[in-house]
């Protein structure tokens, strides 16, 4: 189907507050940000009609003008129309409109047998991305890869893939993630599409497209930069996905085996059952803690932490310059001014880089060793130590320890098609350290996805609904959760898991009458 119809009249009625783009002057609409935005939507469609993402005049292409001095939200929007030749399109053709859709300017009507100008019919669905993700541009791409991925299965409500590279070009996703993408069903008209894409949009918080079955995808993302790269790995590991079904492989698991016969294809792609995961008793999605569960706590208070604490110093002098550190440091600042502003016991001042770098460290150092004594379980310290382990395992001066029954259960649960994931407080890079470099190998091939507190904190239900939403379960009862934290347990019960609490040597004590099953060994799983 064409994205052809009338959607800006839909569109202007959505959202809160068109912010500054509402009262934007004639100067500002003739001004630089404008005509720039305007000569980029353009090219971006000359682009990918060579890709085939926007032939016949369909797909459509939507960015927010780039002016800093204006908060992203309250920004001016550029729409391509609908029903132009992609490859021909000038800036003059372009739709601008206030930050809540209302159109502020509208190209002049061309010569037959040129089509009278009208606004795409997406608009609609791009004001979702931009009102419920705060999207800086949106991509609708016909490709063909996106209309035949979602057919492989009639009635897949997803599409799941994991272990392939270009996973990493989306956000919030690495090669051993597992990438999941939501499918709503096509309609006649592309402004019906709305209240399905909202609904997809929110119960996939992580998702950055959604695809629409037998007619193409919706990407997003913060710029136009990004939109652009999303896109590109979406096509990119659908088609891939395609060829592999061709060829008999399966894309769905991290060795890629051999589709074996249709009830394994059926058994990958099932509606009903979450990829690779079956809805008997016996055979669920896992998610693991790790500290007091897979591993002792003695190896992460007396191996880990001390190292990272020994280390910080070193590390952060050794790597002061590079972009990953300056991440790291922009991270703790705006952590330690909040707990300044909280009165938290330890935070100091981090002077200004005018300082010098010595004396920045000095103030980093610190806050670090205090955050650590405390056990604080925040994102900056959590990828800051992350980086630092890695250190540790290149040189070989640290080795991941769990207990022998975690590496056999994983190896027969990934012999069984369950598929496990991790969740703990420690960083997805730190977590697939451990992981990879364990007394008993590199136990990674057996993990299909990594959670850490960029999810949620781990004492908050909404953080496991989150996980429950990433893993696209039917419902929440059918994944098991292992931990070894009594409160963590309650969350995550809240949310409709299974639970299980692990005793291990050196747990803390349980309340009595806690209510749990609990376990020493994961074999009486």
């Amino acid at each position: 189907m064409s994205c052809g119809g009338c959607g800006c009249e839909a569109a202007a009625g959505m959202g809160a507050g068109a912010g500054a783009g509402a009262t934007a002057s004639e100067a500002y609409l003739r001004g630089e940000p404008v005509r720039e935005a305007r000569e980029l939507v353009a090219e971006l469609c000359r682009h990918f009609y060579t890709q085939g993402w926007v032939t016949g005049t369909g797909g459509s292409i939507t960015v927010k003008v780039n002016d800093p001095a204006v908060p992203l939200a309250d920004r001016l929007i550029v729409m391509s129309p609908s029903g132009v030749q992609k490859e021909r399109m000038v800036p003059e053709d372009m739709y601008v409109m206030a930050a809540d859709g209302k159109v502020l300017s509208a190209p002049v009507a061309k010569p037959w047998p040129n089509k009278p100008p009208k606004c795409t019919d997406c608009a609609p669905l791009f004001m979702k991305a931009y009102l419920m993700r705060g999207a800086g541009a949106v991509i609708h791409s016909h490709g063909m890869e996106t209309c035949i991925a979602t057919m492989l299965n009639p009635g897949a409500k997803e599409f799941r893939m994991t272990h392939m590279e270009m996973i990493k070009g989306i956000k919030g996703h690495g090669y051993r993630d597992e990438l999941v993408i939501p499918i709503i069903e096509n309609t006649p008209y592309e402004y019906e599409l709305t209240d399905s894409l909202s609904e997809a949009i929110a119960a996939y918080p992580k998702a950055t497209a959604v695809l629409v079955r037998s007619h193409g995808i919706y990407v997003w993302g913060d710029s136009w930069i990004n939109a652009k790269t999303q896109a590109e790995c979406y096509h990119y590991l659908l088609d891939a996905c395609i060829k592999l079904y061709q060829l008999g492989i399966d894309w769905t698991t991290p060795e890629h085996g051999p589709l074996n016969s249709a009830k394994r294809l059926r058994s990958i792609l099932s509606p009903e059952i979450p990829n690779g995961c079956h809805a008997a008793e016996a055979s669920k999605c896992v998610v693991l803690d790790i500290e007091g569960t897979t591993t002792p706590i003695s190896f992460v208070t007396d191996v880990m932490f001390p190292y990272a604490r020994d280390n910080v110093r070193k590390h952060l002098v050794s790597t002061f310059d590079s972009e990953e550190t300056k991440e790291d440091i922009k991270s703790l600042r705006i952590q330690i001014e909040d707990d300044l502003r909280n009165g938290i016991a330890g935070a100091v001042p981090v002077p200004p880089d005018e300082a010098g770098k010595e004396e920045v460290i000095n103030s980093l150092v610190a806050n670090v060793e205090s955050m650590i004594k405390a056990d604080r379980k925040i994102t900056s310290l959590k990828q800051l130590q992350g980086h630092i382990w890695r250190t540790g395992f290149e040189k070989k001066e640290l080795q991941g320890v769990v207990f022998e029954d975690v590496s056999v259960a994983l190896k027969n649960w990934h012999a069984s098609g369950i598929k496990v994931y991790i969740y703990s407080s420690g960083s997805r890079e730190a977590q697939r350290l451990l992981f990879g470099n364990t007394t008993y190998g590199d136990l990674r091939k057996f993990l299909c996805g990594y959670f850490d507190t960029t999810t949620g904190n781990k004492r908050e239900t909404k953080s496991y609904f989150e996980i429950s939403q990433s893993l696209g379960v039917d419902s929440p009862s059918q994944i098991l959760f292992i931990t070894d934290v009594y409160q963590e347990a309650i969350a995550a019960k809240n949310a409709g898991f299974d639970v299980i609490i692990s005793v291990r040597p050196g747990n803390a004590p349980l309340p009595e009458n806690h209510g749990f099953r609990t376990i020493k060994s994961f074999s009486e799983i």
